[in-house]
């Protein structure tokens, strides 16, 4: 998106995050915290590869890779982020959540505790449940600007 932005195209109306992995370079405190909460994404093990395949790691911290670095200072969309309180990512999406929230943006931030990454696709989770009805509610009047 911030890439669309600077670019001068077209953005959506809104956009909805589901557990954004929006800092690539291992950098926040649950990479530590969190890191055996969700043994499918520690980062030494499974991400760093994927991170690397990516971007070069010189490349990393650019806005358009990690966009938790990004200028929220322009105009952007209005930003809903999902995520769980399990989440080796959590602290990049409250990270990202400040960065768009700082210059003034629509921009909310709902967490579940004990949630892990994506739990939005387990249909039958009440947690999952909710999520999908307060993101269909948050994103409806949007939808409706258009």
């Amino acid at each position: 998106m911030l890439k669309l932005r600077d670019q001068g195209e077209s953005l959506p109306a809104a956009l909805v995050l589901w557990s954004p992995w929006s800092d690539i370079t291992e950098t926040g405190d649950t990479y530590i915290t969190l890191k055996d909460s969700e043994p499918a994404y520690h980062y030494q093990l499974h991400l760093k590869s994927s991170a690397d395949a990516y971007a070069p790691e010189s490349e990393q911290k650019h806005p358009y890779v990690s966009p938790v670095y990004g200028d929220y200072g322009k105009p952007f969309p209005p930003v809903l982020i999902q995520g769980g309180t399990r989440e080796t990512f959590l602290s990049n999406f409250v990270r990202l959540y400040q960065a768009m929230d700082q210059p003034g943006h629509t921009v909310k931030l709902d967490l579940y505790e004990g949630m892990p990454h994506v739990f939005q696709i387990h249909w039958d989770w009440p947690e999952a449940k909710l999520a999908i009805r307060k993101m269909n509610d948050w994103i409806k009047p949007w939808l409706n600007t258009i």
